[in-house]
């Protein structure tokens, strides 16, 4: 039998402009905006609707707007298609959108969803600043030649696989001459090398002491068993202990996000409908790179009911 799974981007899916359509049209998302401003202590919704882009791609910044704006798509695929929405038996988010999971799942609420998720940007900009570091993404190698890339670069400096997304989409996290060695390391292996303009090297031991930060986030929050499981980043897996999960959340700072690996485990339980809820259609293309017969929509400024985007 068919099951229903809605995904929550990540970092890197913000834009100017992202929720706006969706504020104005919807009450209870522009609600979600209001209840953040108090949380937050700044106006988040003119950060998210009119920039500057500057301002938006902080991690500070870009963490929590994507967290608002996420559940805020779903507030209008909750008003459209509520049986969608009702029907919904799995979830997961990559990286940040873990905690959207999580919220939409019921584990969290979502003042102290938000209020962690404001930390967790402010630790890990902070890490990011202490140590000049970044991200590669790597296309069109195996798995093997990327983690023989990070051997190599390794010389210049500390470097890692960050991101499992899909078959020939990796990303390396680490110093950022190990980074820059790593991409002409690509290049001359028949790949393509692309710098993400994130703050630093994040899923790597150069965000310590970011965990930190998080685990006394998280220890002032409740966690309750998620109403439907979401699976973690950590090991691609759901988790229904509230302890449990609070452990693998802060693990995840340093961990590596097995995406492909989550996706699977989805598609291994009988996950055929997939909806991503948020700015941007990244987990739509990582799910055709891993399924290419699988239907997933987008529920965002643009969402339609005969696909998405």
């Amino acid at each position: 039998m068919s099951k229903t799974a809605l995904f929550f981007p990540g970092q890197g899916a913000q834009h100017v402009g992202m929720g706006r359509k969706i504020a104005a049209q919807y009450p209870r998302a522009r609600e979600l905006y209001d209840r953040a401003a108090e949380i937050l202590g700044f106006d988040l919704a003119a950060l998210c609707f009119e920039g500057p882009a500057a301002d938006l791609d902080l991690t500070a910044i870009s963490q929590p707007a994507l967290f608002v704006t996420s559940l805020a798509a779903l507030e209008k695929l909750r008003a459209d298609t509520p049986e969608i929405v009702l029907g919904c038996e799995m979830a997961a988010g990559l990286s940040l959108g873990e905690y959207t999971a999580l919220v939409f799942a019921g584990a969290l609420s979502f003042e102290d969803g938000l209020r962690v998720v404001q930390r967790r940007g402010q630790a890990m900009q902070a890490a990011a600043d202490a140590t000049p570091s970044g991200m590669v993404s790597i296309l069109l190698l195996e798995r093997e030649q990327v983690e023989q890339i990070c051997r190599e670069a390794s010389a210049h400096g500390s470097l890692q696989i960050a991101n499992y997304l899909c078959p020939g989409n990796l990303v390396v996290s680490g110093h950022n001459a190990a980074c820059e060695r790593a991409a002409e390391l690509a290049v001359q292996a028949g790949g393509r090398a692309i710098p993400l303009a994130v703050a630093g090297a994040f899923h790597t031991d150069i965000m310590k002491p970011a965990d930190v930060a998080l685990a006394e986030a998280l220890s002032g929050v409740e966690i309750r068993p998620p109403e439907i499981p979401v699976v973690s980043n950590v090991d691609a897996r759901p988790h229904s202990d509230p302890e449990e999960i609070r452990q693998l959340l802060v693990q995840q700072v340093l961990q590596p996000v097995r995406w492909e690996d989550s996706i699977n485990y989805l598609l291994a339980e009988g996950c055929t409908d997939f909806y991503e809820v948020g700015p941007g259609k990244v987990l739509k293309g990582l799910l055709k790179r891993i399924s290419r017969k699988t239907v997933c929509s987008t529920v965002n400024d643009s969402f339609d009911e005969t696909g998405g985007v």
